[in-house]
């Protein structure tokens, strides 16, 4: 089958790459329009429009689908659509353009974390298990029936990154294990069950650390932002990023909250319910990120973190 693959991040690229390189005929792509990126805010294209490039596959680039995209689309002829974080909304003529319709590779296990951040979320609510779903997408939020899906135990300390990393090559090998069924049309597609739950596209503001809250909540907090947007606190009315941290499920020191201690080359710091933290890798304001002891040793007298 003629295959459109809509997708925008570093992971779709990841996805897109495979399914050439395993054969499948990508007719075209569609991704999101180059964006400013960086501090220097320079016009770059999205990880799926290179990834084309190398093999030479049409792009298609827009931040919706209007009736000027379908026609595009159109042109190319595909029988169905693989879309993989493309992160734009398709409208019922979307929907209905495409024969066999538009698949979606979802990092979740539906219908639990339906939306934009499903491997974030499922970190800050510390869940041990997670893993993807194909499905048909309809005119809801990820609410469409079910074509396949593969689960995964979570690592106790796996961050979003490399939770993401290992999901995208599940997807891989799932979309490998389903397609076929697509494409002779042998496939059953099951409805959505058990309880729901939604992944609100994560801000900056969410990334914020809340000494007052207990040492696994901060934990899985750290985990779900790394890489993106970064926990971080405020030290000397400059925003800290914290890269790594580890929940300390006991501990004899006693601190105030965000009150910073090392010992035994450890550095501990006070959060809710009486516990600590331990914090293992940190990024000062202007700074490269270094290990959590070396910046401790820097610091002068007693410091507080909000």
């Amino acid at each position: 089958m003629r295959i459109l693959f809509a997708g925008t991040p570093a992971t779709a690229a990841t996805v897109l790459e495979s399914m050439v390189s395993s054969g499948h005929e990508v007719v075209a792509v569609l991704t999101r329009e180059d964006a400013l990126t960086g501090r220097k805010k320079v016009l770059t294209q999205s990880s799926v429009a290179a990834a084309a490039a190398k093999f030479n596959i049409p792009v298609i680039k827009a931040n919706q689908v209007d009736e000027e995209v379908l026609q595009k689309i159109g042109e190319f002829k595909p029988d169905l659509a693989i879309v993989v974080a493309y992160g734009v909304i398709l409208r019922t003529e979307a929907l209905e353009a495409i024969p066999h319709g538009w698949f979606n590779l979802h990092y979740s296990l539906l219908p639990k974390y339906r939306g934009a951040a499903p491997v974030q979320h499922s970190l800050l609510e510390g869940e041990k298990e997670t893993g993807v779903t194909l499905f048909k997408i309809d005119q809801g939020l990820d609410t469409g029936e079910i074509l396949g899906s593969v689960s995964t135990v979570i690592a106790p300390d796996e961050n979003a990154s490399e939770l993401l990393t290992r999901l995208t090559q599940l997807g891989v090998s799932l979309l490998n294990a389903e397609l076929p069924a697509l494409y002779s049309g042998s496939f059953v597609l099951e409805k959505q069950t058990g309880p729901s739950s939604v992944a609100p596209k994560i801000s900056r503001a969410d990334a914020k650390i809340d000494f007052a809250q207990s040492s696994l909540q901060i934990s899985n907090l750290v985990r779900a932002m790394n890489p993106e947007p970064v926990a971080w606190c405020i030290l000397a009315e400059e925003p800290m990023r914290v890269l790594r941290a580890r929940a300390v499920s006991y501990s004899s020191v006693v601190l105030q909250k965000g009150e910073v201690r090392v010992l035994d080359n450890t550095v501990y710091v006070g959060c809710g319910e009486q516990e600590v933290i331990e914090f293992l890798e940190v990024q000062p304001a202007s700074k490269t990120a270094m290990s959590a002891k070396d910046w401790a040793n820097g610091l002068l007298g007693s410091t507080t973190l909000r």
